[in-house]
């Protein structure tokens, strides 16, 4: 790779970021790859009824919707990133067809305090919440 040559990875958005929320604009004009859903290894949470926040778990585990994009890590790291709320931290995560995309998980310390949390994995994503 030389120097200014951006690299591409998939990033996978399942509340504010999917098309039409209100941080898409961070990650809008990007390639779009498509639908997807997570392995059945999170729960998937509402932050204070204001986003959602994905948690790996060891048992009882969902498959959460959402989109995957094209991304320029630049921009994961310039703007996408800093629109997020501070309760989201970046990982990776497994898709349902066992593939790896980045994402952004709920901290170890929210997860731990619960404060605000509501746990929405069997509401069928973060929009079939909202709508709910």
């Amino acid at each position: 790779m030389t120097a200014g040559q951006s690299i591409m990875v998939p990033l996978f958005v399942n509340g504010e970021g999917m098309s039409g929320g209100k941080v898409h604009h961070s990650i809008e004009g990007h390639k779009f790859l498509g639908p997807a859903r997570t392995a059945a290894r999170y729960r998937f949470f509402s932050v204070r009824d204001e986003f959602p926040g994905l948690w790996p778990v060891d048992e009882g585990g969902v498959s959460t919707v959402g989109e995957l994009y094209e991304v320029p890590l630049e921009v994961i790291r310039d703007r996408f990133m800093p629109s997020e709320p501070p309760e989201l931290e970046l990982g990776v995560l497994e898709l349902d067809d066992g593939g790896s995309a980045l994402v952004v998980l709920l901290r170890k310390e929210v997860v731990e305090s619960g404060a605000g949390l509501t746990d929405i994995s069997d509401r069928g994503g973060w929009r079939a919440y909202r709508a709910g």
